[in-house]
């Protein structure tokens, strides 16, 4: 089930084009050699690289990566003809594919996201904001004081914009949506019947970077937040926006004040996710999961559908479908009753 779910995420993944970062018009698998200081093969150096994305969204002309054994499955089926690996893992890449070996597989990423995108380590404000609301682009939509908006913003019909809210350039919103006060929207796309509500920030970049004793280096962040239909967003929410792939708040889920949700996050339809619950990086939620306040999810995991977490639990590994645990580290919630009389 778990796999049926991630495919369902990845297709939608896939249908919306990023408008929010601009990509260099030529990249050519030379230059890739060159920063990465790997050895350039003649043959190899005129070869036009499309893009770089993740092993289960890579195509032909895009380069990707294998930086963990887990991601074997996901290795087999990439359409990628071109992987950063270590030398650990050169073993596994197909003799079919060229394999890039170098030190340190994220960093190298890093890097070449960067050659790819330019300005993806720029996170500061906008400076082309709209100097008036042109309210015939904005066909029954109310807006509170001092809203903000960028070029080539989309509100839908019958939707609110309250006070001092800011929604930076190609930021799509649907209809019958309601976005609070105090409000950072960056990178995000939006469906319809979604509410956001005070001082919610969507769309920063991740806390992403490579600790370095005299200077770290910070991972770009070239994804973005979709926000599914029927959704509703607490106060002083904070959602990162991905990295490579793209953050993910599914259908009819709800998110209560304080949640912070961290970079390539996928939660599925039907959630309830109640106060300062935490998820680390790139774990994937199921469908009908609802989580008590205060649990801290790590990164990297599965957790499948119809499960409850417990608050103030700690999950550190995956969790199957139709499972409810608590405590820290994460049990079966029979066991940890049991545990704790």
């Amino acid at each position: 089930y778990i796999f049926i779910f991630i495919f369902i995420f990845n297709i939608f993944n896939m249908k919306y084009t990023n408008p929010f970062f601009k990509k260099r018009k030529k990249n050519y698998l030379k230059e890739i050699f060159q920063i990465l200081n790997v050895k350039n093969k003649n043959k190899y150096k005129n070869i036009l690289i499309n893009d770089i994305k993740n092993l289960d969204q890579a195509l032909n002309k895009d380069v990707t990566f294998f930086h963990s054994i887990k991601y074997k499955l996901l290795l087999n089926s990439t359409k990628s003809k071109i992987i950063i690996t270590n030398s650990k893992l050169s073993n596994f890449i197909p003799k079919t594919k060229i394999a890039l070996v170098v030190d340190n597989v994220l960093v190298s990423v890093a890097k070449v996201t960067e050659l790819f995108y330019p300005n993806s380590l720029n996170d500061q404000f906008e400076n082309n904001f709209l100097k008036s609301i042109n309210k015939k682009n904005y066909k029954n939509v109310k807006f509170g004081s001092n809203v903000i908006l960028g070029e080539n913003v989309k509100i839908g019909k019958n939707s609110t914009v309250g006070h001092n809210t800011i929604i930076e350039s190609n930021v799509e919103i649907g209809n019958n949506c309601h976005i609070g006060s105090n409000v950072i929207i960056k990178k995000t796309i939006i469906g319809n019947n979604v509410s956001i509500l005070d001082g919610a920030i969507i769309g920063k970049k991740g806390f992403g970077f490579f600790p370095n004793n005299k200077k770290n280096i910070k991972y770009p962040h070239i994804g973005m937040v979709i926000i599914e239909n029927n959704v509703e967003i607490g106060c002083n929410n904070t959602i990162d926006r991905g990295s490579l792939s793209n953050t993910i708040i599914g259908e009819n889920s709800f998110l209560d004040n304080q949640v912070h949700i961290a970079h390539n996050v996928q939660i599925g339809k039907n959630c309830i996710v109640t106060g300062q619950v935490g998820f680390a990086g790139s774990s994937k939620i199921g469908n009908n999961v609802m989580i008590g306040g205060q649990a801290g999810i790590s990164g990297h995991l599965k957790i499948g559908n119809n499960v409850k977490i417990g608050g103030g639990s700690g999950v550190i590994k995956n969790i199957p479908d139709n499972t409810k645990v608590m405590g820290y580290p994460a049990k079966d919630i029979k066991k940890f009753i049991l545990e704790n009389k």
